[in-house]
């Protein structure tokens, strides 16, 4: 097993929602200043990814029946499946990962995960944010942190989840809502997919009777007012998102060839991640793929099988995928879970919450290859070496995407917050 040692490539709206609807993320792309209150924070070298691919996989994923099996522990410990050799020097993952285990050593797993949230909404909060929950302060998600620091590339929004943001804290927090996520809303692997309003050009007549009309009544405050005028830019920005040719080739799944299709699997999750590939190809800066029913509290075995049908060939075709255009030293993949199961079987064969010690898996992006990074005890339950905590995580990936992770945005109340605080680059597992 490789090791690091230390104490321690990237609700459907319609058209009314789509333009007045400041919560998709346009706010960026309109300019990259519009909300951007960089307090403090020193120069970052020049960011070695250039997107990031989340895979969040809702409910809470197994740790010891996937990526930290326990094959010398008791049944009750081990459960009821068995492992097989991964290309991480024959570490061994569990047997419902045969195709993640063929890409194992392009991936850097961390088996020492921990907090300690046992709630799924509060669990949620610290994998998404990097922060606990508060209640005296909602946190961004970061992929809204990203949203407001780069924002536009490409002409597409630089924040994306697929297939919608919904209610799962995937939001702005105390951030401008015009940082929040583009929700696809559809899902891609359905026969009719498609983004509504990315294929209905507003440079029609109509449309252009509204711009002149929106034009002619900004044009009296111009120059007066911070908000007209941001307020300007921003539905400019997404006029040109609507218009752009860029945009609809990204969404547009149905021209990846059939192959490569069947290849990330015929799964939602496989089709979800088929498009993010095509989104961080194209621009989109960052992208949470979601897949629930992973909280597994009875009859575990059976259903981690049919969710691991579409979640082990759609994330190994990704991670295969990205290395062999070369994009995968350009994008980061995380693949996370608000917490992990509990180290022994219940009495109905399933597992419980358990935030204490679980697996996430990270790859690309300028992490390194092939590592085991962290363990947990024997039984699983507590990190036993290097306990890896949310705001690392986030901290890690802030810097390979070139922002310090000191940077301090402004909150309500003119109080400056730090976009991650204690949280410490994890640089043994730097490239």
């Amino acid at each position: 097993m490789v090791s690091t040692s230390a104490s321690r490539s990237f609700p459907n709206l319609d058209r009314r929602d789509f333009l007045r609807s400041s919560g998709f993320g346009l706010g960026a792309l309109a300019c990259p200043g519009l909300g951007r209150l960089t307090l403090e924070g020193s120069p970052e070298p020049a960011p070695k990814a250039k997107a990031v691919i989340q895979i969040f996989l809702q409910g809470g994923l197994t740790h010891i029946d996937t990526f930290d099996p326990k094959p010398d522990a008791p049944v009750e410990v081990r459960g009821e499946l068995r492992t097989i050799r991964s290309k991480l020097d024959g570490e061994p993952l569990s047997n419902v990962l045969p195709k993640t285990a063929q890409i194992a050593d392009k991936l850097c797993i961390i088996r020492s995960m921990t907090h300690g949230e046992a709630a799924h909404e509060r669990g949620t909060h610290s994998m998404l944010t990097g922060y606990r929950p508060s209640p005296a302060l909602i946190y961004p998600s970061m992929g809204s942190v990203i949203s407001n620091q780069l924002g536009i590339r490409n002409n597409l929004p630089p924040y994306v989840v697929i297939p919608q943001a919904g209610e799962t804290l995937l939001g702005t927090g105390y951030l401008s809502a015009a940082f929040g996520p583009f929700s696809v809303g559809g899902e891609p692997n359905s026969k009719d997919f498609r983004v509504n309003d990315l294929k209905d050009s507003m440079s029609t007549t109509r449309g252009e009777r509204r711009r002149k009309l929106l034009t002619t009544i900004d044009e009296g405050f111009r120059g007066k007012a911070d908000a007209i005028d941001a307020t300007a830019q921003f539905y400019n920005s997404a006029y040109g998102l609507i218009d752009s040719k860029a945009a609809q080739q990204a969404f547009d799944i149905s021209a990846e060839p059939a192959k490569m299709r069947d290849r990330y699997g015929r799964s939602n999750l496989g089709q979800r991640l088929l498009l993010a590939r095509r989104l961080v190809q194209e621009g989109v800066r960052y992208v949470t793929v979601l897949d629930g029913g992973y909280d597994h509290h009875r009859n575990l075995t059976s259903a981690l099988r049919t969710r691991m049908q579409g979640f082990d060939p759609g994330f190994s075709a990704l991670i295969a995928d990205l290395d062999s255009s070369g994009l995968l030293d350009e994008v980061m993949v995380m693949v996370t879970s608000e917490f992990g199961r509990t180290p022994r079987v219940n009495k109905t064969r399933g597992r419980d919450h358990w935030p204490r010690v679980f697996s996430t898996v990270i790859a690309g992006g300028g992490i390194k290859r092939g590592i085991i990074h962290g363990t947990s005890n024997a039984e699983g339950a507590e990190p036993e070496t290097d306990p890896v905590l949310p705001p690392d995580l986030a901290a890690t990936m802030f810097h390979l995407m070139g922002i310090d992770p000191e940077t301090r945005l402004m909150a309500p109340g003119d109080r400056p917050v730090n976009i991650v605080r204690d949280g410490r680059v994890l640089k043994e597992l730097l490239g």
